[in-house]
């Protein structure tokens, strides 16, 4: 087999190679109002076995496809059955690379999803939502209180 592409930071990695791509509903919280987006974002093989067993998740659907596929030189390409209004997670192609060398080292996780085909139906959920643009304030409340004498020799 020939390899098509050769992705300048993953050498090892071809077009052919195995992604697995979900539509995940994530949340945006924006002037005290949470607003609902579709996000298309990589699966490692860890979280999409993960997701096969049943733990509740935020995709939608699962899609198994080749990294040629979804990037196209510099260009990412909505994966068919996609909504054309999803928009890509941030560092998409990065990930992507990343995604795709999980199924190279756990290739059972291929079986999951086969080559082209798409699943829907995981343990979809939106009550724990997945707020993208989140702060965390750390204060002096947060620091874990000590008993008097935790630092004294007696």
């Amino acid at each position: 087999m020939t390899t098509a592409t050769v992705y300048a930071n993953a050498p090892e990695l071809s077009s052919e190679d195995y992604v697995a791509i979900g539509l995940a509903t994530c949340f945006v919280k924006e002037e005290g109002e949470v607003r609902e987006l579709e996000i298309i974002e990589p699966i490692p093989s860890a979280a999409l076995e993960a997701i096969a067993k049943g733990i509740p998740t935020s995709y939608k659907l699962v899609s198994a496809t080749t990294l040629g596929t979804i990037l196209a030189g510099d260009k990412l390409q909505i994966p068919a059955g996609f909504p054309t209004s999803a928009q890509f997670s941030d560092d998409f192609g990065q990930r992507a690379i990343a995604a795709a060398r999980t199924y190279k080292s756990r290739t059972v996780a291929k079986a999951l999803i086969p080559l082209g085909t798409t699943r829907e139906d995981f343990n979809y959920s939106t009550e724990r939502k997945r707020v993208l643009n989140t702060k965390r304030v750390v204060s002096k409340d947060d620091n874990v209180k000590q008993h008097a004498y935790t630092h004294q020799v007696l």
